[in-house]
């Protein structure tokens, strides 16, 4: 797997701004440690293979930390997609909901959950947090300088796609299929 295409490339030197969308799909991680981006990943290949409708925003959260807070503020809905480690084992799919994501952010993987804990912290603090927050992940298997996702990870990258398709399904919201496989979307916040 290479680098992910300059169109979900994180915009850290630049502002971004505020979605107007009510729910956020946010996609964090660092595809330079391997399974450690596999929330970019998965962003990307959902993105590749669905249009999502207006209502929702797609972020490349990448490792932005207290930058995301203005988006996170501004959702009714948000659905983050990382790598989530729980001690199981490599790939398995973690759906985390209400006081479980503090817990697994507490096992922190990189520096960007420390950041992401605290956009969740203010949001909190500031009385805007979004009402509906689930995270979806998967255990990652290595966590090593690289650019490739490792092969029990990108095995099980299609499930968590897919599941966190399902998971905006079950709130309503029905993302419509490409019909060419890889065509780009623009439904990506840049």
């Amino acid at each position: 797997m290479s680098a992910p295409t300059p169109a979900i490339a994180a915009v850290a030197d630049r502002e971004i701004p505020v979605p107007s969308p009510t729910t956020l799909l946010l996609g964090l991680g660092n595809t330079l440690f391997g399974d450690e981006g596999l929330g970019i990943w998965a962003l990307e290949r959902l993105l590749e293979r669905y249009r999502l409708p207006p209502e929702v925003a797609a972020l490349d959260g990448g490792v932005l930390g207290l930058e995301l807070l203005a988006h996170v503020e501004g959702a009714t809905h948000l659905l983050v997609i990382d790598a989530v480690q729980t001690g199981r084992v490599p790939g398995t799919l973690v759906r985390l909901e209400g006081g479980d994501i503090q817990a697994a952010l507490a096992l922190k993987l990189s520096m960007h959950q420390v950041g992401f804990q605290e956009v969740l912290a203010m949001s909190a603090l500031r009385g805007t947090p979004p009402p509906r927050l689930v995270v979806w992940g998967m255990e990652p298997a290595t966590l090593e300088t690289g650019l490739d996702l490792s092969e029990t990870v990108a095995a099980r990258l299609d499930h968590l796609v897919e599941a966190v398709v399902d998971e905006l399904h079950h709130w309503g919201i029905a993302p419509v299929p490409n019909r060419a496989a890889g065509s780009a979307s623009p439904d990506l916040l840049s």
